[in-house]
């Protein structure tokens, strides 16, 4: 006989729990793996800081660009890659939470929950149009 796996509160609490835990790890493992291979690379370079230039682009190419380069080993692509993740750990808690209360019918904090994904997708977009 098949059980039907039913979540309630503690299961989603215990979900979000272990997701905020490892995403923060594995966001952690992933920048200092890229700093040892960065510096690995160019630990002996002196860096030049009288000129800044802003590489302003879509956030997809800048994605794109962070995992091809993370895909090929270089360590500023690593490390960027380790902080991409740590900024995906609460906006995925949030689409935990959207789940779970969905799920228990909790209409209010849906409604509350979209507007928050609303203003995350809107000050991405509008941070990187510039």
């Amino acid at each position: 006989m098949m059980e039907r796996q039913v979540y309630n509160d503690k299961n989603f609490q215990l979900i979000i729990g272990n997701l905020l835990r490892y995403g923060v790890w594995i966001s952690l493992a992933f920048a200092a793996l890229g700093g040892v291979i960065y510096l690995i690379h160019h630990g002996g370079e002196l860096e030049n800081y009288s000129n800044f230039v802003e590489k302003d682009s879509n956030l997809f190419v800048v994605i794109d660009s962070v995992i091809e380069g993370a895909i090929q080993g270089r360590g500023e692509s690593v490390i960027f890659f380790g902080v991409i993740l740590l900024f995906l750990t609460p906006v995925l808690r949030i689409l935990l939470s959207l789940m779970s209360f969905i799920l228990e019918k909790d209409y209010l904090y849906t409604v509350i929950t979209l507007v928050v994904i609303l203003i995350i997708i809107i000050s991405i977009g509008f941070g990187f149009s510039h």
